[in-house]
């Protein structure tokens, strides 16, 4: 088997996986995944907000918040799951697509 076609599988997996930030947490009662945390979490872990955080909170939105479509907050885990999942194939699809562009584009044929 090929090394491209292991990294495939490998990143496959990976995505199946990703639930398992969803659902650990929600298991175990331990509130975010770790790192995961918007400023008003901070806030509550830490007792304040730092001021660069405070600066660049509003500098960036993400395109699907929260990994899930929109009204889907209270659907439950299946769904959360679901969209964790297709997150994942479309940030690893998007990733590929700008590396094979790149690809295209600076490497000459031939060399």
């Amino acid at each position: 088997m090929k090394i491209t076609t292991r990294l495939w599988i490998l990143l496959g997996i990976l995505v199946l996986l990703s639930p398992l930030g969803l659902i650990l947490p929600e298991h175990f009662k331990a509130g975010s995944a770790w790192g995961e945390w918007g400023s008003d979490e901070i806030k509550e872990l830490v007792g304040y907000v730092p001021t660069g955080l405070k600066k660049l909170s509003g500098l960036w939105n993400a395109p699907i918040p929260d990994y899930a479509f929109q009204g889907w907050g209270g659907k439950g885990l299946s769904h959360l799951s679901f969209a964790y999942i297709f997150s994942g194939i479309l940030g690893a699809a998007l990733i590929a697509l700008v590396v094979w562009l790149m690809g295209k584009i600076f490497i000459k044929p031939g060399k």
